[in-house]
């Protein structure tokens, strides 16, 4: 069964980089490149007039950064996801775009394939983070959380770690529905409606800090 084509928006200050994201991600045949922009303003511009399925963002551009443009494009009730994909790894760059709405955070050492999953992954809703990003969050979380159950806790710990619900549930030796049971908790706990906001809403709210 053919795979639908997934239509991408690249925005990085850049031009090697997007012609090298470019020749690689239409190589793949669901991937389909429908725009490039050098700078978050014109990333967003973009965004509203392409409507690609995925914008693959980097964070720091001189002619307007990524996080502004994230919460920019959230706050147009924007449909499509945003990834991030960057060399910056600081704390303070992770969880200002989570936080800002976007769904994934990937760096730019990732590996072909690993990207390829995390558009794909992304484009379906689910929240990406790199292997790096994720050790980062997730040694964040404070086991003196007050907020969330002992149990809310580890699954948000494993969502931090970009696991899925299957592996959730396998895990914790648990059943599916009762994973997304946690999950809804910690959303309406949260204030949130998805799993990179989760993580992005936890950290806000100190149960991950320093």
């Amino acid at each position: 069964m053919t795979q639908p084509v997934l239509r991408l928006l690249l925005v990085d200050d850049h031009p090697v980089v997007r012609d090298g994201l470019r020749g690689m991600l239409e190589s793949a045949p669901d991937f389909e490149v429908v725009g490039e922009a050098s700078d978050g303003p014109a990333g967003v511009r973009l965004a509203t007039t392409l409507h690609p399925d995925v914008v693959l963002m980097d964070l720091r551009m001189p002619g307007g950064g990524g996080v502004d443009a994230i919460a920019a494009l959230h706050e147009q009730g924007f449909t499509g996801r945003v990834l991030v994909l960057t060399t910056y790894d600081t704390d303070r760059d992770i969880m200002a775009a989570l936080d800002a709405g976007a769904t994934g955070y990937l760096l730019k050492d990732a590996r072909r394939d690993d990207l390829f999953s995390a558009i794909r992954a992304a484009a379906r809703g689910e929240s990406v983070l790199s292997p790096a990003v994720a050790t980062r969050v997730v040694s964040r979380v404070r086991s003196r959380s007050q907020e969330l159950s002992s149990r809310e806790a580890e699954v948000l710990t494993l969502v931090a770690r970009g696991r899925s619900n299957r592996e959730i549930a396998k895990t914790l030796f648990v059943s599916e529905a009762t994973v997304k049971t946690h999950l809804g908790h910690v959303y309406e706990k949260l204030g949130v409606r998805d799993r990179a906001a989760a993580v992005a809403r936890a950290y806000d709210r100190g149960l991950l800090g320093s």
